[in-house]
């Protein structure tokens, strides 16, 4: 490659140059890269001391600030339920995994991106100055972009945001890289891949992520709750803004109403959760990944005892004509009845027949939750979920129908009449530096596909009624986001990463994303910058100020700092920026909502006034609402998305795509593993869910040291074990167990325990992947990262969406060495770096 010089003046020798400014710094020593507290380059600010408000993901809370260090926690006063995750939130700030400096792994540094991607996971790495990083980082794209074109630089891929309207990692990020050129983008999310699809062709929306009825209707009205794989009381500690947490009361009146026997609650699940043992109420113990053969077999008994709704039927749905028939057995010779369904999901006949009639006597809620449509086939699931509801006739009616989003964002709750603020834009309306070509490839990908994408370029596969040719992606970026948490089959991930030439991870925490990284950049959390939110999810209870806690730590600079000085490297800062500084564009933020909350009858303080004040605002509540009620009342002039306008228990869109694995109606599919005599039981006999965690929000949380003691055991992530499973395997708990299929193995600390259907374990998700062996495809993971056992295949052709809430494993003593935790601290450095880089001028 001739030696060019691009739009900034950065020369290829002056790059090069800097590389070897970048090793020669790395041979100074340990002695200066050691771990160090909160460096001292403002002194003044960092003596602050006092209370400070603030929010996360679980909540907002008061931090005590000594000498600018945070020392304690408070839960905020007005959160009558707190999380005792708020006491972990400090740690993430302070803890032995923070990024502290830029760093770049080594045979990157030497070869640049023709080094040898087998080293990485290996842990090593060299401190480089933030010029030389961002430097680094730019020429990185600069090539993709030149040389490929967009379809190969991929950086699309988002978590959880970050807590903040203006501090948005995956915002920053789609706004920095898209100034600089378009890219390769995803579709959807590994939360509610299948159902995000699926549902707005059968109920015209979304739905997951939606508000619910307001529960004083639910407990003035339904007679029956029914809670399928849903687990409120746990999930609804964290929410997508700052909860406020306010349904748990209501599920404290629900818990009253059960113990007087007024509202009856039916939990559909194999596991006793945490909303059932607060709750109570009676449990059907469903075989796991058999939920669909015991819908069918509902569905044949509300029909065949003349149960349904022929009114609700004929008025709001299409399509029943066309999937009674396949019920009754008419169309391939199997009636879906109770006893057919008995065999398959391990429920009684006669239970069957009980819960239909129980669920058509009277109002009736059905709760479904995300994790079984995180399963192969898992569109059918939510499909099935809402024709059980048509069929029953009670949607639109208070307390009555269906819902995806109860135990999502204070789900349930009244929402306020106060206003709601918009964020930071990821699109400035400014052209891009590159606007290449896609020669052919897809511009995206499902999200869930990325790596069968990246290890088999120009493959071809069906995804929502399209083809998605997979690119040849050779760089990616990630920011604020750690694939190597949510991505299931981790083997079969390392081996494919090594096929990406380039990784960037923007981080606060050294994740295993991190370790697999070229190009470390230190950010800073939530609690080192200034910012605003929304208090309260659905709710919308208020706005808060998240004001600074403590200075940035270490190196680290906020998401919005690093992608304005990277956008600087290509005369894009002020298109980055708008020619704000952060304040201003909080103080506009807020001013947003202000002019808002005018029109609403809202009247909120001048933002000085907000700000240097007690910095929250509190909204008066708004009135109670039902789901679907505009459509049941008026039908015609408030028809659902769909294409019919009515609920689709059949569906033609859907039925014309030709797809064997999603037909036109809902259907049973055997799965390619499935416990309790389904395919390779007989090899691995125990299913292993992998959910929601109960201490975590996904991986977050989890390099929070002295919280994650509270739950770990041996020092590793639990594994809860059914008693008659342990007991055949000579498990206790507090044992180190092997858990292990053919795509891995890990170790985890046992707890035994009956609230577990025999032949079914859970390792929940986001647990740290922490190799013995780093980047070693095989090596055992020393903590539990239940994605090292779960399987990548998409859940079908229409979504293509994660299977990774499932997965089969056998299950042992460990009897060997016991290994070291390793994925809980920072990169080994290195010194001794030869500075000269002959393979980078090729």
């Amino acid at each position: 490659m001739a030696t060019q010089t691009n739009k900034t003046g950065i020369s290829r020798r002056r790059f090069l140059s800097g590389l070897a400014m970048a090793s020669a710094a790395s041979v100074v020593g340990t002695s200066l890269l050691a771990p160090r507290k909160a460096m001292a380059a403002e002194e003044a600010k960092a003596a602050f001391s006092g209370e400070v408000l603030s929010g996360s993901h679980w909540g907002a809370f008061r931090a005590k600030v000594v000498d600018g260090v945070w020392t304690e926690t408070t839960p905020f006063e007005k959160d009558k339920n707190p999380t005792d995750m708020i006491q972990a939130v400090r740690e993430v700030v302070y803890n032995p995994a923070r990024v502290k400096y830029p760093m770049v792994r080594i045979d990157w540094l030497k070869q640049g991106y023709k080094s040898d991607t087998t080293q990485r996971g290996n842990n090593r790495f060299v401190r480089v100055p933030w010029s030389q990083a961002l430097d680094f980082f730019y020429h990185e794209m600069e090539r993709v972009q030149n040389n490929f074109g967009p379809s190969a630089l991929y950086s699309g891929h988002t978590g959880w945001q970050s807590v903040g309207k203006l501090h948005n990692a995956g915002t920053m990020m789609k706004r920095g890289i898209g100034l600089h050129g378009t890219t390769l983008g995803k579709m959807g999310d590994y939360s509610t891949g299948a159902a995000q699809v699926i549902l707005p062709y059968v109920a015209g929306a979304m739905e997951v992520y939606e508000q619910q009825t307001s529960w004083p209707l639910v407990l003035e009205h339904t007679d029956t709750i029914v809670i399928w794989a849903s687990d409120p009381i746990k999930n609804l500690q964290v929410g997508w803004l700052v909860p406020d947490h306010s349904p748990y009361q209501y599920y404290d009146q629900l818990a009253e109403k059960v113990k007087n026997k007024e509202i009856k609650v039916i939990y559909v699940d194999p596991v006793v959760s945490s909303t059932q043992k607060v709750v109570g109420g009676e449990q059907i113990r469903v075989n796991p990944q058999t939920d669909v053969p015991l819908m069918l077999a509902i569905a044949h008994t509300l029909y065949t005892e003349n149960l349904y709704n022929k009114d609700f039927i004929a008025d709001y749905t299409t399509g029943l004509d066309k999937f009674m028939p396949y019920v009754l057995g008419k169309t391939d010779g199997v009636v879906k009845n109770p006893e057919w369904a008995e065999k398959i999901c391990g429920i009684k006949a006669d239970d069957i027949r009980a819960l239909a009639r129980t669920m058509a006597s009277g109002r009736t809620q059905i709760i479904g939750g995300w994790c079984l449509q995180r399963m192969q086939h898992g569109e059918q699931y939510a499909w099935m979920l809402v024709v059980l509801a048509a069929m029953l006739g009670q949607i639109g009616l208070p307390g009555g129908g269906f819902g995806f989003g109860w135990h999502y964002n204070d789900a349930g709750s009244i929402t306020s009449n106060g206003p709601l603020m918009s964020g930071f834009s990821g699109v400035t309306g400014v052209d891009p530096i590159h606007n290449g070509s896609y020669d052919g490839y897809s511009t995206f990908i499902p999200v869930a596909r990325f790596v069968d994408c990246i290890d088999n370029p120009g493959k071809t596969i069906n995804y929502n009624g399209q083809k998605i040719k997979y690119p040849v992606m050779k760089m990616a970026i990630f920011s604020g986001n750690n694939p190597f948490g949510h991505h299931q089959d981790r083997n079969k991930m390392i081996k494919a990463w090594t096929k990406l030439e380039t990784v960037v991870s923007i981080e606060h925490q050294w994740t295993a994303t991190c370790r697999f990284a070229d190009i470390v950049l230190p950010a800073t959390t939530t609690y080192e910058r200034n910012d605003i939110e929304q208090y309260g999810n659905h709710s919308n209870a208020g706005i808060i100020a998240l004001r600074k806690i403590v200075e940035p730590m270490y190196e680290s600079k906020d998401d919005f700092e690093i992608f304005r000085e990277l956008c600087s490297r290509f005369n894009r800062e002020e298109a980055f920026t708008g020619g704000k500084t952060q304040m201003e564009i909080i103080e506009e933020i807020y001013n947003g909502a202000r002019l808002q909350g005018r029109g609403l009858g809202v009247r909120m303080p001048n933002f000085k006034k907000f700000w240097e004040g007690e910095g929250f605002i509190e909204f008066p509540a708004g009135k109670e609402w039902v789901r679907h009620e505009s459509f049941r009342k008026e039908p015609d002039l408030e028809p659902l998305g769909t294409s019919s306008g009515m609920i689709e228990i059949y569906c033609k869109t859907i039925a014309d795509m030709g797809y064997k694995d999603c037909q036109g109606h809902p259907m049973w599919f055997e799965k390619t593993e499935r416990s309790h005599g389904g395919p390779r039981s007989d090899r691995f006999p125990i299913n292993m869910q992998s959910t929601h965690p109960k201490d975590r929000l996904h991986s977050q949380l989890c390099s929070s040291t002295d919280f994650r003691a509270t739950y770990a055991v041996a020092d590793r992530e639990p594994i809860f074990i059914n008693t008659e499973d342990a007991a055949a395997r000579g498990i206790k708990s507090g044992d180190i167990v092997r858990v292990y299929n053919d795509r891995g193995q890990v170790l985890a600390g046992a707890v035994v325990t009956d609230d577990y259907l025999p032949g079914v374990c859970r390792l929940q998700e986001g647990a740290w992947y922490s190799p013995l062996e780093g980047g070693k495809v095989g090596t055992i993971c020393t903590y539990g990262d239940p994605n090292v056992l779960t399987e990548d295949i998409g859940t079908s052709s229409l979504a293509q969406a994660t299977s990774a809430a499932a997965a089969l494993v056998q299950i042992e003593k460990y009897t060997g060495v016991v290994p070291a935790v390793t994925g809980f601290n920072g990169p080994t450095y290195e010194e001794g770096i030869d500075p000269l880089f002959p393979a980078m001028d090729k």
